[in-house]
């Protein structure tokens, strides 16, 4: 048996999977906002519940927000900001008397869909979560890439210039305290944001793009005009990741990739920026939905 833990900003899941990787138990608990000794409470709580059930793991994996510090061996980067300088790693370990797997919650991520998800049996995989942040994870041949820095797969926060897009040249502020990074173009808040520029009859503060993309299902102009906006923004951004990874799959996931029209009209447009004669590169829908983090952390104990 492994465990899997989600640690996510409003909730805390864990999954419990045996060794042909079927989830047979999972729990979740609203994460303490804010509350960093809280939030190692609940995780203990969770594990112990689960092996009174099933008993000891055989490891634990944990995916996180954020990532750890080469050099201090800290959370950075978190936007749950109270993990941020915090040794995670050392402090579950500590709680829980064993050894604990972390790791980004994107990387998590590609990391599920790479070993039994919608890449499974892929060499290249690059796993991108399209939410209300950007991430992203890559896996060669089965292995979870992290790097000596700890970042790879971050390609949210490279800068994206838009140079067909005259509404959005003016800086786009990222909560990282850059501009114009990918994450400022293609989060679920940013396409919001975007479709209340350019359509004018929605207030900002009361779209989403979940009310977007149901807009552009039924034949609404102005939202079929944001989806494929969007689609030409995230295949200018993907390019760049195909230019340098040259992926077999990209998986998406989070939020946005339950928008159908994106698996069509992104390759359709990024042939543009992508330096070769043709892509082979396949866009595919994630196999595990919201189940993919918690899985992959799962898997990351293996």
């Amino acid at each position: 048996m492994r465990i899997g833990i989600d640690l996510g900003g409003t909730k805390i899941e864990i999954a419990v999977l045996d060794a042909a990787g079927a989830i047979v138990y999972r729990a979740r608990v609203p994460t303490p906002a804010g509350d960093y000794a809280a939030t190692l409470a609940a995780i203990t709580s969770l594990v112990a519940q689960a092996e009174r059930l099933y008993g000891r793991a055989y490891g634990i994996g944990v995916g996180t927000p954020g990532s750890i510090s080469r050099s201090t061996g800290a959370i950075k980067n978190s936007n749950s900001i109270c993990l941020n300088g915090r040794n995670l790693r050392a402090d579950l370990q500590s709680a829980l008397g064993r050894d604990v797997c972390i790791a980004n919650d994107a990387n998590c991520f590609a990391l599920s869909e790479a070993t039994d998800g919608a890449a499974a049996g892929s060499a290249i995989v690059f796993g991108v979560i399209l939410g209300t942040g950007v991430g992203g994870g890559l896996v060669v041949n089965g292995r979870l890439l992290d790097g000596p820095n700890g970042i790879t797969g971050e390609w949210g926060h490279n800068r994206l210039a838009l140079d067909s897009e005259p509404a959005l040249h003016r800086p786009r502020r990222c909560y990282c305290g850059r501009v114009d990074c990918v994450e400022t173009v293609l989060s679920g808040p940013a396409m919001a944001a975007d479709h209340a520029r350019a359509s004018g009859a929605v207030p900002q503060a009361q779209v989403t793009a979940e009310q977007i993309a149901r807009g552009a299902a039924l034949g609404e102009g102005s939202c079929i005009q944001t989806i494929e906006r969007y689609a030409r923004h995230l295949a200018q951004a993907l390019a760049v990741v195909i230019n340098i990874v040259d992926p077999d799959v990209i998986v998406l996931g989070g939020g946005i990739s339950n928008i159908e029209s994106l698996y069509e009209r992104v390759p359709a447009h990024w042939a543009k920026w992508v330096f070769s004669d043709q892509v082979q590169t396949r866009l595919v829908r994630n196999r595990h939905g919201d189940s993919s983090g918690v899985r992959g952390a799962a898997w990351l104990a293996a």
